[in-house]
């Protein structure tokens, strides 16, 4: 009788794991393989590639050989080491499997001996079963690694933007182009002015990229919502108290909060979306104020759901013309805004330079002072003075060393921060005129309800109360008649 000729199926696999980085090339796999075949004469069916990792079941090459064995196209494999069969349980027991059913007859390996009896396939169980375990450990190490990482609060990821990933020292930290843009951002989301949609289109352009590429809306939400920019690094739904730089501060993060809440619930269901319906309270029993179209018209009437109400009804238009004079009267004309914005900016330039001229000073008399205290030591240490006398000198030096540092780190906590509200402030200003020259009246509303509170109508009247300095420039513009004449705003924002 014929003896059959064996037939093998050649596998080869790579794939970009950690755990297969040290391993060969798919086509050293090959080079190897055929040559091994070659010298040993084997018959070799069919080559199958793959480049996926075999950590999980369902490699779609692997599962069509098994299907092709279990067909009987071929009785072996040629493979460079178990570990390229699988790395889990399930393919592992389907190779022995196949090997208990007498569907393989041979296993082949250059590096690997193997033959189907109990001892063999017992081997082959081990090989199988280390290849997991090698895995299952590389992946609990990796977890662990992760997880010292945000212990020593380190962001175990790519850094988002407005930083950088130091490859050298495997930290993070702040890219000096970006990240004035990324906190930018946020002060002009918090103003509660913006829609995210004119965030993205002002930060774009003025160049918030991320690898060249301009930000969607949804990149910004992303952004806003990150608490990494103040400072905490949120992994995996639980939060770590990073030690990179924050770029913001939790107030301002907690404000793009509140203001993207208020804005996703801006649009009631199921109601006929007027523009104030439900902004004004009633100023005789403080319900809200409502809105219905009559005739053609919309009209605010109290909804009188405390009982009877004697307030009159109020024509829309009416409400949007008194809303309109309430911004006019808190505006600066563009050219005025842009010239009070310039001046405190040059305000806050020459007051950190003031203050670094100062820091600096603070500096050379604390190196005087270490110099001082070092000598202090040489003298004590040569007997030239008492050590009651070293205590008392070195107390008098530390608490002097100790005032200066509290100086100097007041300084560095001022800068020119005690100028941001005011800039914050004059770009708000130059806004509500932007907003009035768009006539829009949901846009004017929100602007009133971000700078005034108690929005009250009565009499055919409104009424409220403008925050601070909303209503000081309110009244700085009546008495010097801001539209027609140069103020000094400076004067007007620390007056």
């Amino acid at each position: 009788m014929q003896k059959l000729t064996m037939r093998y199926f050649l596998y080869a696999r790579k794939s970009t794991d950690e755990a297969d980085r040290q391993v060969l090339s798919i086509e050293a796999q090959l080079a190897e393989l055929r040559d091994y075949a070659r010298k040993e004469g084997l018959v070799i069916a069919r080559e199958f590639i793959e480049s996926k990792t075999a950590k999980e079941p369902g490699r779609e090459v692997f599962n069509e050989m098994v299907a092709a064995l279990e067909q009987g196209a071929a009785h072996g494999i040629v493979a460079w080491h178990p570990d390229r069969l699988a790395r889990n349980s399930i393919d592992g027991g389907r190779i022995i499997y196949l090997v208990d059913t007498a569907k393989i007859l041979e296993l082949k390996f250059p590096t690997f001996w193997f033959d189907p009896t109990p001892q063999g396939k017992f081997m082959l169980s081990i090989a199988f079963g280390q290849s997991k375990y090698y895995i299952d450990n590389l992946s609990e190490n990796v977890k662990r690694g992760l997880r010292q990482k945000l212990r020593n609060g380190i962001l175990p990821a790519l850094a988002p933007i407005g930083y950088k990933n130091d490859k050298q020292n495997h930290t993070i930290v702040v890219d000096k182009e970006l990240s004035p843009l990324v906190k930018r951002t946020f002060e002009m989301y918090a103003t509660g002015m913006y829609p995210l949609k004119e965030v993205r289109n002002t930060m774009n352009g003025l160049g918030l990229k991320r690898w060249e590429r301009d930000l969607s809306v949804s990149n910004y939400q992303k952004i806003l919502r990150n608490p990494f920019y103040y400072g905490v690094i949120r992994y995996l739904g639980e939060y770590y108290e990073g030690k990179h730089e924050p770029l913001i501060t939790k107030a301002l993060y907690d404000k793009c909060q509140a203001v993207m809440e208020r804005k996703s619930k801006s649009h009631t269901k199921g109601l006929k979306p007027y523009v104030y319906r439900g902004a004004f309270r009633c100023a005789e029993c403080g319900c809200f104020i409502t809105t219905e179209t009559q005739k053609g018209h919309n009209y605010l009437h109290c909804t009188k759901r405390k009982g009877p109400c004697s307030q009159p009804f109020m024509r829309e238009e009416v409400i949007d013309k008194e809303v309109r004079a309430i911004l006019k009267g808190v505006s600066l004309p563009p050219a005025l805004a842009a010239e009070a914005l310039d001046n405190v900016k040059k305000e806050a330039l020459k007051a950190a330079q003031a203050g670094e001229r100062a820091a600096q000073n603070l500096r050379g008399e604390i190196d005087i002072l270490n110099q001082r205290m070092n000598a202090l030591l040489d003298m004590v240490l040569a007997g030239q003075i008492t050590q009651e006398e070293y205590a008392h000198k070195k107390r008098s030096f530390v608490e002097k060393k100790k005032e200066m540092e509290m100086k100097l780190a007041a300084f560095a906590r001022q800068g020119e921060k005690r100028f941001e509200p005011a800039i914050g402030f004059y770009n708000s200003v130059r806004h509500v005129g932007d907003a009035l020259a768009a006539e829009n009246p949901a846009e004017n509303l929100q602007i009133l309800k971000n700078i005034g509170s108690n929005l009250i109508i009565g009499g055919k009247r409104l009424s409220y109360k403008l925050s601070f300095p909303w209503g000081k420039l309110q009244k700085f513009n009546a008495a010097q008649g801001a539209a027609t004449g140069k103020t000094d705003n400076l004067k007007f924002w620390g007056g």
